[in-house]
């Protein structure tokens, strides 16, 4: 009886049919090709893992980062949806930002006698800044001739008082113009009946036809919802003008006024409660000397009363539709970000290179902290030289420095305080920051980036190298990185290069692709000088003849199951080990979270796909092979994984578990005529175990035969083989006939050979 050689051809492909993939594979789990000397591709079973850091993160693990400081120490910083951590020797430290939100009563103090004066100092019970803390005013506040918005850096003054500096916008010191006491107002709005107007009322405004106001602080007038970016329509003077809410303003309820010519006072048919210190606009009363814009001087559910220059006994009459807030109830809105610096426990604050006393006079403010930031989706991380800089998507930027070691990430004050993610660009060193903002709310196309060599300088002007672009193609910029030479930008419709071009552009913003856009915030990534991502239905890669779909013979698998809700958790998987791109993605049936991979050997042109999860991945590091994050089998929390350091994967309790690696051919068309064949005999040959290793792998044999394509294929196996196996005997007729190879012990390793099969003719039926 003749023997025939079981060669496989390279590559798992499951858009054809098993039938129709004959000689080749069809199904795989957790196995790679490596190639041989004919640029075939041999199969071999995955390198496995072990724990990076025995303990558990305490929630997903989203981002990871390794870098060196300039001692020469590595680190390894984790973006966790409820931490940030940084691990070096085997420690774990939770660096996590603080913040505090408060709402006090608008208490700010400016000078302008006897020398005007930048500084604003700010009343606020309880807030107990320091030196490493910053503020962002997310309510305008008018006092002394400015308006103060955005975030600030802050100097101490007490526990319950603070310092900042007043800028205008292109960052410079701006002096009051008047003298104030514990003062200040936020902006009132007022609508009447079927306007869509808004008039606002805001001191010293400082707007012109056609810019932009923001509105962080969500404020309901009648049933109108404000908030986000409104275009200024009319200016009615330096503290009134008008916008447009976008939707016409229902009507508010009705009111009956009276008075007696000094006061007058609106009682309203249903309880509305509007704060004193409010404006509000009235028409249509008799004398037409109570119409107008007037303050509110007392309130209470159901009635207001404002102040009348009219003198005389007067009877007012008519009926009033009109509605009236201040944003966040007339209160300012603060969002303290807490830095803590590393205190000396026998001086405090009050030594050293600060002076004697409270920096120089006086007590020493106490140190507030605030309440870690939680709930991340997704976070970017980078490093300028041995600083960390981390950025929780939607927030601000934050460093962190192995040096001074502070207990949390500092915000950087300068930088844009809402962005989806920043890297750092390189050579010339600057952060680049995308889905950036200058006013508090998002532009989901923005880009923006600081100084070169100075994360502390993001206004643009003509003696640095600070910027902003907007992409003028698609509705979001889904992910930015620093590829080779440029930096590389993805919209969900397209792909832009970013080169730097020095002053006075700085940057020079070129599209390279359109319908190649990303289809998740994590999707794409370089290695080897070749850029990679996963597009919306199709992969691409970019090199030197520009963008270039890669032809995916496991599309089916892939975007057929593909949970199309959580898009943004894909992660993409370099491992220049093994010249691999995985993509980690998540499936219909998985509730939304990552349990599948589809892996692209570059030298090969191959793929295979399988079951695992990784929720974060970085490629070989300092820190040594690849290393990603994900649950592990027996826990429910996250672990920081390091691949290609074992022949078996670990469990929750720091145990090896066995890596069940398989594969599954098409089907092998035994004969083209209609006589079945018979096959009694097959001898194994593979690697089994690690040149120089004990050759100890058991591996399992099935063979699934048919006649026909569509019949339910008869099993014969598992055999099980190992290298003292010289042949074993399934005695099977059929004319199709699929093979799986499998393994589930603990310690070994294989990479199939050249199996040879006895093979004869066995009738027609």
């Amino acid at each position: 009886m003749p023997h025939q050689a079981l060669k496989l051809i390279a590559g798992v492909d499951q858009n054809k049919t098993p039938t129709l993939n004959e000689a080749a594979i069809s199904f795989s789990e957790l196995i790679r090709f490596v190639p041989d000397r004919n640029n075939l591709g041999l199969v071999q079973k995955l390198g496995g893992w072990t724990q990076f850091f025995t303990n558990p993160i305490n929630s997903v693990v989203r981002c990871l980062l390794a870098w060196e400081d300039i001692n020469g120490q590595a680190w390894l910083g984790i973006g966790a949806e409820a931490a940030l951590n940084v691990i070096t020797g085997g420690g774990l430290k939770d660096i996590t930002p603080q913040t505090t939100t408060a709402n006090p009563a608008v208490a700010f103090s400016t000078v302008f006698t006897p020398t005007p004066s930048s500084i604003v100092t700010v009343t606020a019970a309880g807030s107990s800044l320091d030196v490493y803390d910053a503020v962002d005013i997310q309510t305008q506040v008018s006092v002394g001739g400015l308006v103060l918005f955005g975030v600030y850096p802050v100097t101490p003054v007490s526990s319950s008082q603070f310092q900042i500096v007043a800028r205008d916008a292109e960052g410079l010191p701006v002096n009051a113009t008047s003298d104030v006491t514990n003062g200040g107002s936020v902006a009132s709005f007022a609508t009447t009946l079927n306007s869509a107007s808004v008039a606002v009322t805001l001191a010293d405004h400082g707007l012109s036809l056609g810019s932009t106001f923001p509105i962080l602080v969500e404020t309901t007038i009648g049933n109108v919802v404000l908030s986000g970016n409104y275009i200024v329509t009319s200016i009615t003077s330096s503290s009134v003008f008008n916008f447009t809410a976008g939707t016409s303003a229902a009507a508010t309820p009705s009111a009956s006024a009276s008075g007696d010519g000094t006061t007058a006072t609106l009682t309203y048919s249903t309880g509305y409660t509007i704060p004193v210190g409010s404006t509000i606009i009235v028409a249509g009363i008799t004398p037409a000397g109570y119409n107008g814009t007037f303050t509110v001087t007392a309130s209470s559910a159901g009635s207001v009363s404002y102040a009348n220059a009219t003198t005389g006994a007067q009877t007012v009459a008519g009926t009033i539709f009109v509605s009236v807030a201040k944003e966040n109830g007339g209160n300012a809105r603060f969002v303290y970000y807490n830095g803590i610096g590393p205190l000396n426990a026998n001086s405090g604050y009050g030594v050293g290179g600060y002076g004697a006393g409270g920096y120089g006079s006086g007590i020493p403010p106490a140190a507030g902290t605030g309440t870690p930031i939680t709930g991340i989706a997704d976070w970017t991380l980078d490093n300028w030289g041995e600083t960390l800089i981390a950025c929780p998507f939607g927030g601000g930027i934050y460093e962190w420095s192995p040096t001074t070691n502070n207990p949390v990430a500092t915000l950087i004050p300068q930088a844009p305080i809402v962005n989806e993610g920043a890297f750092v660009a390189m050579p010339q060193r600057q952060i680049v920051a995308w889905g950036s903002t200058f006013n508090g709310i998002e532009d989901p196309l923005l880009i923006r980036w600081c100084d070169v060599e100075n994360y502390n300088s993001w206004i643009g002007q003509i003696t640095n190298q600070a910027g902003s672009y907007r992409i003028p193609k698609g509705s979001r910029i889904l992910q930015c990185i620093q590829g080779p030479q440029q930096g590389l930008i993805w919209t969900d419709l397209g792909f832009w290069a970013m080169q730097y071009v020095g002053q006075p552009y700085v940057y020079q913003f070129n599209e390279l692709g359109t319908g190649c856009g990303l289809i998740g915030r994590k999707a794409a990534g370089s290695m080897g000088g070749v850029v990679y991502w996963m597009g919306q239905s199709q992969f691409f890669r970019f090199a030197g003849q520009g963008v270039e779909p890669i032809m995916c013979p496991i599309w089916d698998v892939i975007f057929q199951d593909l949970d199309r809700n959580n898009l943004d958790k894909i992660r993409i998987a370099p491992n220049s080990r093994f010249n691999e791109i995985s993509w980690f993605y998540p499936t219909m049936s998985n509730g939304g979270e990552i349990n599948a991979y589809a892996k692209y050997n570059i030298g090969l042109n191959q793929w295979d796909y399988g079951t695992l999860s990784r929720t974060a991945w970085i490629n070989e590091s300092v820190l040594g092979p690849p290393i990603g994050a994900g649950i592990l089998p027996g826990g429910t929390n996250n672990f920081i994984i390091q691949h290609e350091t074992s022949p078996d994967g670990i469990n929750a309790s720091n145990e090896p578990v066995p890596i069940e690696a398989s594969f599954q051919t098409g089907y092998f068309v035994l004969t083209e005529a209609d006589v079945k064949m018979f096959i009694d005999q097959l001898w194994p040959d593979m690697k089994w175990g690690y040149f120089g290793g004990s050759q100890n792998a058991t591996v399992k044999l099935t063979f699934y035969v048919t006649d026909y394509p569509g019949q339910t294929p008869s099993a014969y196996g598992p055999y099980s083989l190992t290298q003292a196996t010289t042949y074993v005997t399934p005695r099977f007729r059929g004319r199709l006939v699929s093979v799986k190879i499998e393994s589930q012990d603990i310690g070994s390793f294989w990479r199939i050979g050249n199996m040879r099969y006895r093979i004869q003719q066995d009738g027609k039926y």
